[in-house]
């Protein structure tokens, strides 16, 4: 979940206590030996709500810390710097651009300012890992792609769904043929934001607000990698928010292969976070599917329930499988902005 460092209001009272209540269900397990396999990079921050918090909380696991926070409010950059042991707390973006000693930034903003910040720090030669939603809509990620190969660096998007090792292992043993072939993925994702405040990143299209960017990306993000290719096909019903974002949808697409995908989305409803990958020898179910680490294969023929559990996320610069994921972003980025554009979802930037 994108954090705002632009609007006091939409972050959470405590960022830091959010961040520490995250990792509680992970208290006292051992921290994964590999997931520094390849050279260590210096990074720094953009934003420090929930989501650097977490970032600067899993350095620390492992002895590390940030080399850097640029922040729109300095005073609570250099708490956060403070707290965590941050080096450095950056005047702005720009002089954290021209830091030579730091190779990567994560960008931990609202949707909304994300190309501004990609058009930054990738034309200085800095790789970057964007929280969710990477852009806005399909123009701005083609753009910020353009950016990082002229200069080299890699783009990454982190979304969860993307980089999680329960998700790698299933592919292994889909693409190994153990599983047939996938014919329907079905996914639901429903939170329940009060209507109260209206002006909260949820709804606020000044913020980029609305189910699609928020959570759709999991459900859409899942659904694409078990699909062999693109959907080409895409129809849906959306009821909007008084606000003009979208609330509640029903999406079904298709691609050439004839693999279906059934989503349902609501920010006003809670349902199960559920997905149901349906296969010819079995069906996949997977709860809380956004940060699982276990699914529950059923095989067709006797019923046996199979249990597969797999580790936490994880992504590492120079694996060309995972710099490789951006191109399923890219998919996913299509189908929600057609969508939304479908829907007349249409942020303020995009009208400018």
């Amino acid at each position: 979940m994108a954090e705002n460092n632009c609007s006091e209001q939409t972050a959470p009272l405590d960022a830091a206590a959010a961040a520490k209540a995250a990792f509680g269900e992970v208290a006292g397990e051992p921290f994964p030996k590999d997931i520094y396999a390849a050279p260590q990079l210096t990074w720094a921050v953009i934003g420090c709500g929930v989501i650097a918090n977490q970032m600067a909380t899993s350095l620390a696991l492992s002895g590390r810390h940030l080399r850097g926070v640029a922040n729109r409010t300095r005073e609570k950059a250099e708490a956060f710097a403070e707290r965590y042991g941050v080096e450095r707390v950056y005047d702005s973006v720009e002089e954290l651009y021209q830091d030579p000693s730091v190779d990567a930034i994560y960008i931990t903003t609202p949707h909304n300012t994300h190309i501004r910040y990609l058009r930054g720090a990738l034309a200085a030669g800095k790789h970057v890992l964007c929280e969710k939603s990477i852009t806005l809509n399909s123009e701005e990620l083609d753009e910020a792609r353009a950016l990082a190969r002229e200069n080299n660096v890699v783009l990454m998007d982190a979304t969860t769904i993307l980089h999680m090792p329960l998700y790698q292992e299933l592919l292994r043993r889909a693409n190994a043929g153990e599983f047939g072939t996938m014919n329907l993925a079905q996914l639901n994702f429903g939170s329940y934001k009060e209507y109260g405040d209206l002006s909260n990143r949820f709804y606020n299209p000044k913020l980029a607000g609305g189910a699609m960017l928020d959570i759709g990306v999991y459900a859409l993000s899942l659904m694409r990698l078990f699909m062999a290719s693109q959907p080409t096909e895409v129809v849906s019903l959306a009821n909007l928010a008084s606000t003009g974002v979208d609330q509640t949808s029903g999406i079904v697409c298709r691609n050439k292969e004839g693999q279906m995908g059934v989503i349902s989305l609501t920010l006003h409803s809670k349902q199960p976070k559920r997905a149901v990958l349906s296969f010819d020898r079995c069906y996949v179910e997977v709860m809380d599917y956004p940060r699982a680490d276990v699914a529950t294969i059923v095989w067709t023929e006797d019923g046996r329930r199979e249990e597969v559990r797999a580790g936490r996320e994880r992504a590492v610069a120079g694996d060309a499988c995972a710099a490789g994921l951006i191109d399923y972003a890219a998919d996913v980025m299509q189908v929600m902005t057609r969508l939304r554009r479908e829907w007349g979802v249409v942020y303020p930037e995009e009208r400018a």
